[in-house]
């Protein structure tokens, strides 16, 4: 019995020592790794921004003239014509002044009658040298000044009479009354500014949006370029424009630069309104499908042990090689620059091969939409490998290990076998 309990004691320890070293010291060094697919699909690059939603067209109707609103014709969401009544202002005292101006016109003339007929006279009396120089020309200036004063009192009488049609309000495009701004009997007072009375949208079945996009993004928008938009009342609805106009000047708030860009939309089924708020996509650049990669698969950075084991791979790999594989490859001339692939545009992901061994793949990245990146050129990836994302010490949970894309840039890419 006693020989019984060592032997099982003994096992015991046995694999509690071999425990112990499995894992605190075997898988101190272990590694276990994150994984994202390579895929084929659409990639689209997009810049999101936002506007307010306006009509296309739209004419403030105010008035010249001072008084109190006596008729409205017109409400809001009213269907008007050009050239319909809207209002009318208080005629009294406009009237009153016509009657005066022509009052005044009416004395004018006469005077002036007056005036021409004495110079007529003097005209023949200075001719036969029976009256002065001066009293001639005292006749003549009379006549001119009454004549001015004419002149003067026919204008009144226009002027008069214009500001008495001032009183009478028209619209002067055809459209829908989307703000009335008075009510009757206000009185509204035209002096330095024209007061607005109404706003009249010409056409609803076509908006604009008026975006406001960082500079550091308006580069990339051109006119003609197709969007997408949505606003919250309709979220599940996307509406389609296009960029007309990219306005040159700048707006700041909050030390950012933003340009606005003025978007046109149909609006046939008259499901935008003015002032709503709209969230829109411009669409820079579009792949049909592309081979595809997360991003994360491009910020893994490796640790020194695994770089160690890959070049000793890859030295392996090499020595392994046939004599006419190793000259091919050292005689074979390198390829034709390609002006359109950047330095930045070069770089390199890690994959596991069928052995369970981590592997190399050298590609050229194309656009990415800030989750994909794709790719150009790779002779080692296919859709559906298994790429590394990451990695995390087994032993101790650290995080996810992966490097800044902006570093990998500056520092160039790494040497790369194609």
């Amino acid at each position: 019995m006693k020989k019984k309990v060592i032997i099982i004691s003994l096992a015991a320890l046995v694999v509690i020592l071999a425990s112990y070293f499995l894992f605190f010291q075997g898988s101190k060094a272990k590694e276990s790794y994150t994984f994202g697919e390579v895929t084929n699909g659409d990639l689209n690059v997009v810049i999101t921004s936002s506007g307010t939603l306006q009509a296309t067209s739209t004419v403030d109707v105010g008035t010249q003239v001072s008084g109190k609103i006596t008729k409205l014709y017109a409400d809001f969401n009213s269907e008007v014509k050009k050239g319909q009544l809207l209002a009318v202002i208080d005629t009294t005292t406009l009237v009153a002044q016509v009657k005066d101006a022509q009052a005044n016109l009416i004395k004018a003339k006469a005077t002036y009658q007056q005036k021409t007929a004495i110079h007529e006279r003097n005209k023949k009396l200075y001719e036969k040298k029976m009256i002065s120089d001066l009293d001639f020309i005292q006749s003549q200036t009379d006549c001119q000044t009454t004549l001015s004063d004419l002149k003067s009192a026919e204008l009144a009488v226009k002027k008069a009479k214009t500001n008495l049609d001032y009183a009478f309000i028209y619209a002067p495009i055809a459209g829908r009354v989307i703000n009335r701004a008075v009510e009757q009997g206000q009185t509204v007072t035209a002096s330095m500014s024209t007061p607005t009375l109404f706003t009249i949208a010409e056409d609803l079945s076509s908006m604009r949006i008026l975006a406001n996009v960082d500079e550091s993004d308006i580069g990339n928008i051109k006119e003609g370029q197709q969007v997408k938009f949505t606003v919250q009342t309709y979220s599940g609805k996307s509406f389609e424009g296009t960029v007309t106009q990219i306005r040159l000047q700048p707006t700041t708030s909050s030390n950012v630069v933003n340009y606005t860009v003025v978007i046109h939309a149909d609006n046939k089924e008259q499901l935008l309104l003015p002032g709503m708020t709209a969230t829109v996509d411009f669409y820079v650049d579009h792949r049909d499908k592309a081979l595809l990669i997360p991003n994360t698969a491009l910020r893994f950075e490796p640790s020194d042990e695994l770089m160690a084991e890959l070049k000793k791979d890859m030295a392996n790999d090499f020595k392994n090689m046939s004599s006419d594989a190793k000259n091919k490859m050292k005689n074979q001339a390198p390829p034709a620059p390609n002006k359109s692939i950047s330095k930045d545009s070069m770089t390199r992901i890690y994959y596991m091969d069928a052995n369970g061994k981590i592997k190399i793949a050298p590609i050229i990245i194309g656009i990415t939409d800030g989750k994909n990146t794709e790719v150009l050129i790779s002779k080692d990836l296919k859709a559906g490998m298994k790429i590394i994302t990451g990695s995390q010490d087994e032993s101790t949970s650290t995080s996810t290990k992966t490097k800044s894309t902006n570093t990998m840039q500056q520092n160039g890419p790494p040497p790369m076998m194609m």
